[in-house]
């Protein structure tokens, strides 16, 4: 379950040690604008999707998923990046992918220090996100062959 509501502002303590209370820990430690950027673009990916799960993978990194990986939040010295795992089968229509872009797989968002977010493009994109894993998740696992017996 998520720390947050599907609307703004409706926040609920994350029980503790979860991993959004988890999460809350880290961003209120950036203490930075990195700290709000990763704040808002994560209350925005709850708004699109309020069946995403927060965890925390490789060494505290967040992320959010539904039916798989949707992305990760990760926050480094100029950037906060957001790395969308099929990033490359979704559609962008506003180019918000800008980093990550020679990648067969995977695309990312970096946003710098001032950058706005635009939230109803965000959205859009985790919700295709959300339904490429669902739709994935539909499909029968590819078999393969049996090995000749000898």
């Amino acid at each position: 379950m998520t720390a947050r509501g599907p609307e703004a502002g409706t926040k609920k303590a994350a029980p503790e040690g979860s991993a959004s209370a988890e999460i809350d820990r880290k961003i209120a430690a950036l203490g930075d604008w990195r700290g709000e950027t990763l704040s808002r673009v994560r209350e925005i990916i709850l708004q699109a999707d309020p069946d995403i799960v927060e965890e925390l993978k490789w060494m505290g990194t967040p992320v959010w998923s539904r039916g798989g990986i949707v992305c990760t939040g990760e926050t480094y010295q100029s950037v906060v990046k957001l790395t969308f795992a099929r990033g490359a089968a979704l559609p962008d229509p506003a180019h918000l992918f800008n980093s990550s872009l020679e990648g067969k797989v995977r695309r990312a968002i970096d946003l710098r220090e001032g950058e706005a977010v635009d939230a109803k493009a965000l959205k859009a994109l985790v919700r295709a996100a959300v339904a490429l894993n669902l739709e994935a998740k539909g499909r029968p696992k590819a078999r393969r062959p049996a090995r000749p017996r000898r």
